[in-house]
């Protein structure tokens, strides 16, 4: 009977380790503070467009135009926090993106490019360019397509180092600075190197015919 309790507690350390280094490092962390409204028909304050084209408002959406362009949000630098976004595209091949840890005040779209990260908001992309995905840093871990002419939700989760995105309640990023990335193809995809941890937010008009609509721009502090 010794033996046996010697064996069963051992087994129990080890279960346990083995939770620590699996589900504790998956378990997706949740806002504590009130959510508190960014960007809507009503609150349009701190907000600064760079770059061309633009995002106007119509019949209380604010829509893309042109481009590349980004509308910063320089009130503050945010991290550690959720950052939820309801969007809508208007066609299969729409394309543009929300950006986050972006270090400074960006003077132009691609100084956003390549000292933060773009959310990718196009369903046509590849694995590593759809939505949802560290555009070009990160591969798809389920692949969601936004809703075509109805709202769908981005929830990004800024937890220090680790950047966690859901789409419509589906985990498609889960990313911490340090995991290996693919080295740079192209010269639109992001200088590779480490992101801030708490940095200016965007969103992207991209430019051509794509017209995304955007809802709302919230955020909750996870502390």
């Amino acid at each position: 009977m010794k033996q046996l309790r010697i064996f069963f507690d051992t087994g129990a350390v080890l279960f346990a380790g083995l939770l620590m280094l699996t589900g504790c490092q998956h378990t997706k962390p949740v806002a504590h503070g009130e959510w508190r409204t960014l960007l809507d028909a009503n609150h349009t304050d701190g907000w600064r467009m760079v770059g061309p084209g633009e995002l106007k408002w119509e019949n209380g959406e604010l829509v893309t135009h042109g481009g590349m362009g980004l509308l910063v949000y320089e009130r503050e630098k945010l991290g550690d926090c959720q950052i939820r976004v309801v969007f809508k595209l208007s066609a299969p091949d729409d394309n543009s993106g929300v950006f986050i840890r972006i270090a400074h005040p960006p003077k132009d779209p691609w100084d956003a490019v390549n000292h933060g990260y773009e959310v990718q908001i196009q369903n046509a992309g590849d694995e590593w360019h759809r939505t949802g995905c560290l555009y070009s840093f990160t591969k798809a871990k389920n692949v969601v397509n936004a809703k075509i002419g109805d709202w769908s939700t981005m929830l990004i989760t800024l937890d220090g180092k680790r950047t966690i995105v859901e789409v419509d309640g589906q985990v498609v990023t889960d990313y911490t600075e340090g995991q290996p990335v693919p080295e740079r193809q192209i010269w639109y995809e992001g200088e590779r190197g480490p992101r801030v941890e708490h940095g200016f937010i965007g969103l992207q008009n991209h430019g051509g015919t794509a017209e995304v609509h955007f809802k709302s721009v919230s955020a909750a502090s996870l502390k």
